[in-house]
């Protein structure tokens, strides 16, 4: 029997959603501060895609600008209605929590997609939309109850009729449901389907970490009541405990395949090294059946593993992506993102062909702002990223080099500056805002190549003056603090390149040759 691997998209992937066009799939997911927003894949047989590019990747359609940490665009949904594509999201604007929901159209999905069309009156996170037969449209997010919460993180799904016509809400409110678990807090990503006579309802409940859980609710008017099975939660893995190798799994979509067969994504993390996920939450496949009129996932099982079942598709495997990017493109690959909303023109692929030029920023990877940095994900348990710079700091001030990723207070800094007279390379682990100093020595040379190899939570750092003769700086330094166990928040862990003025204006660049990035996970 054929089987697939999970996750079918490894790394910071998280609250995946789906849709089908004849034989083809769709899938976005979260992307929080990070720029382009909303990630967007095709694929054939379910297990294979190919990112096609981002829906929000135009500054005008996206200002992240001093977005915090964890914080923009929320648990996106896709859908397709007689020619156009429909992605509905959040953008969690501050700390605070204000959050306004919105979404954008196209005729392809890979692109060119619209401006934002704000929808006023709408609370809540995790919008989605139905397309109901009578040709009505119907939104659905979360609140608060109207009556009030009765404990902490208490919401409702609600329902209220989008016009697109005239691009807004319309008509009254309706408070669906609740959840299906007293006390299971964060009731959230609603996704309503009509399927023959029923609506089903598919939310989160328990909050994303993980007590995370998928339940179902169903009626036979749009409007409810909703009633739900008593085999709810659908889907779990909270009761499996800390130690088994799939956790926190919920914010579910499905799909119908061609030949009837139905699938679910969802999201999901693999922890290592004990409850730590650098990964952060990444997008899983799993197949259900429909027993007495509600879903059964895994039949048997009741689980997602990590290989199951290929989907009754013919296998379609897209061309593998190069692991070394040498920026001979005109233009960055989909893989890279930037912090925020980019400003200036701080990097280019064109000033030096061949080589990526970062142009040092004032603004630094230790604050909440667009700093002169990209970055990808890390997609694998063990791999190694290597690069190789050129880079000649003028004063105390500049460094650039190779940057690990959590966010703004938890980070290694493989960075090479001035002190005094004298130039050096040094290992940085920022840890809660504070720097260590794991590592540092004297190197004269303006090229030098940069290495990270992560073997569990175990992370060495190498540096050469010369083609591949490694240099040990630090070995097995702690990897825990990339996780959003120690670090809090709800992203994963990025590898990316960096340049900086570190607070000063700054006329120094670095020019990076190549870059490469490679799971070496057996099989």
């Amino acid at each position: 029997m054929k089987m697939f691997k999970n996750p079918i998209i490894p790394g910071f992937y998280p609250d995946p959603s789906i849709c089908r066009v004849e034989d083809d799939y769709y899938l976005v997911t979260s992307s929080f501060e990070y720029f382009p927003g909303v990630p967007i894949f095709h694929s054939k047989d379910l297990v294979n895609w190919k990112q096609i590019g981002h829906v929000l990747d135009r500054p005008e359609q996206l200002n992240l600008d001093q977005t915090p940490n964890s914080r923009g665009i929320y648990a996106p949904t896709i859908r397709y209605h007689q020619g156009t594509f429909y992605m509905i999201t959040t953008f969690v604007v501050s700390q605070t929590g204000a959050r306004r929901n919105f979404y954008v159209t196209a005729t392809d999905p890979a692109g060119p997609w619209s401006d934002p069309i704000w929808l006023e009156g709408a609370p809540g996170i995790d919008p989605s939309l139905l397309f109901d037969d009578d040709g009505k449209v119907y939104y659905t997010g979360n609140r608060k109850p109207p009556s009030g919460q009765q404990y902490k993180k208490h919401n409702e799904i609600w329902l209220q009729e989008l016009d697109l016509e005239k691009q807004q809400l319309v008509g009254p409110t309706y408070s669906l449901w609740d959840g299906a678990l007293k006390n299971a807090h964060a009731q959230e990503a609603p996704h309503l389907y009509k399927i023959g006579d029923w609506y089903y309802l598919i939310i989160a409940e328990g909050g994303t970490g993980h007590t995370h859980a998928v339940t179902i609710a169903r009626s036979k008017h749009v409007t409810g009541p909703y009633e739900m099975t008593e085999t709810n939660p659908i889907l779990t893995h909270r009761h499996l405990g800390r130690n088994y190798p799939i956790v926190n799994v919920g914010h579910a979509d499905i799909v119908q395949t061609q030949d009837g067969d139905w699938w679910m994504v969802c999201l999901a993390s693999r922890p290592y090294g004990g409850y730590y996920r650098n990964l952060g939450r990444e997008t899983f496949l799993v197949p259900f059946v429909w027993e007495d009129g509600w879903p059964i996932v895994n039949p048997g099982q009741g689980k997602i593993e990590t290989e199951m079942p290929f989907p009754n598709l013919e296998e379609h495997k897209w061309p593998a992506l190069p692991a070394c990017d040498s920026f001979e493109a005109q233009q960055l690959d989909d893989r890279w993102n930037f912090l925020r909303t980019p400003r200036g023109a701080f990097w280019s692929v064109t000033n030096r062909p061949g080589y990526l030029r970062l142009k040092a920023k004032k603004e630094t990877i230790m604050e909440e702002e667009n700093p002169a940095f990209i970055g990808r994900r890390q997609q694998h348990i063990d791999f190694f990223a290597q690069t190789v710079m050129e880079f000649e700091p003028k004063a105390a001030n500049e460094s650039a080099g190779l940057v690990l990723l959590q966010n703004h207070d938890y980070q290694f800094r493989l960075e090479v500056l001035l002190e005094g007279e004298q130039q050096v390379i040094q290992l940085i682990r920022r840890e809660a805002g504070d720097d260590q100093v794991l590592a540092k020595e004297p190197m004269d040379h303006y090229r030098v190549f940069l290495k990270v190899e992560a073997v569990g939570q175990n992370y060495s750092f190498f540096y050469a003056t010369e083609p591949f003769e490694w240099r040990e700086l630090a070995i097995d330094a702690d990897g825990r603090i990339l996780s959003t166990d120690l670090a809090g928040g709800f992203i994963g862990s990025y590898i990316g390149l960096y340049c900086s003025g570190n607070g000063q204006e700054s006329d120094r660049y670095a020019d990076f040759d190549w870059f490469e990035y490679q799971g070496t996970e057996t099989e």
